[in-house]
Formats: structure tokens, sequence, C-alpha cells
């Protein structure tokens, strides 16, 4: 296994940017009276996701480091919550909310994951 050198090796980082990319993509088609309320919304919460982790990666304490990770999770159960009201309001549809919600769900489980490893080294 390589040593991670930098916040871009973290496979949650790498996750959230591809899920922050996806979101993009996605809220390029909303209506254009939507592109400052929820398309906005959405992006800033997606975009929070790997910002979060990168910024805690460069913190100096393992607490600030998992401070920031958690930041992401919230950010995290956000944008779901976001793409269901986007769904829920007929702004995104098909199979697209459920290909950005199984990006969501991965990006998460692999947090967590990163989260409790770095909480049971700390424990250790």
């Amino acid at each position: 296994m390589a040593a991670i050198e930098s916040f871009r090796d973290l496979i949650a980082w790498q996750k959230g940017m591809f899920l922050a990319e996806k979101i993009y993509r996605a809220t390029e088609n909303f209506p254009r009276r939507e592109q400052f309320g929820l398309a906005m919304q959405l992006r800033k919460a997606a975009v929070s996701v790997p910002s979060n982790i990168a910024e805690g990666f460069g913190r100096y304490s393992r607490a600030d480091y998992l401070h920031f990770l958690n930041i992401a999770r919230g950010s995290l159960n956000e944008v779901q919550t976001q793409i269901e009201i986007a769904e829920r309001v007929g702004v995104i549809s098909g199979e697209i909310p459920c290909e950005l919600q199984a990006l969501a769900l991965e990006t998460a489980r692999v947090l967590k994951g990163l989260i409790n490893g770095l909480r049971n080294k700390g424990s250790s």
C-alpha cells in the first residue's frame, strides 16, 4: 500500500471530487429559476465535501482533521437531501438522482472508513 502523501491520495477526496463534478454537470440543466436557488445550494454542499477533506488533511492535529472530516460528512447529508428535494420538485428525474445518490452513499462509506480509521488510530 502506497503512503498517503497528499490529500489527493485519499480515496474519500477522490470520490468527493467525482461527486462534485457530477453534481455540477447535473445542475447545468436545472431551470433558470433554480440556478441561484437549489442548484447553487447543491453545488456548494458538493464542493464542501472534498474541500473539507483537503483542509482537514492539512491540519496539524488528529482532532482538527476529524473535525473537518465530520463537516464533510454533514455536507454529504446536505447533498443527499438536496438531491431528493430536486427530484421531488421535478428539476431532476430519471436515472440522474439515483446515480447521484449512489455516488453520495459510496463517498459517505469511504469517508466513514477514513473517520473510523483515524479514531481507532488515536485510541491505540
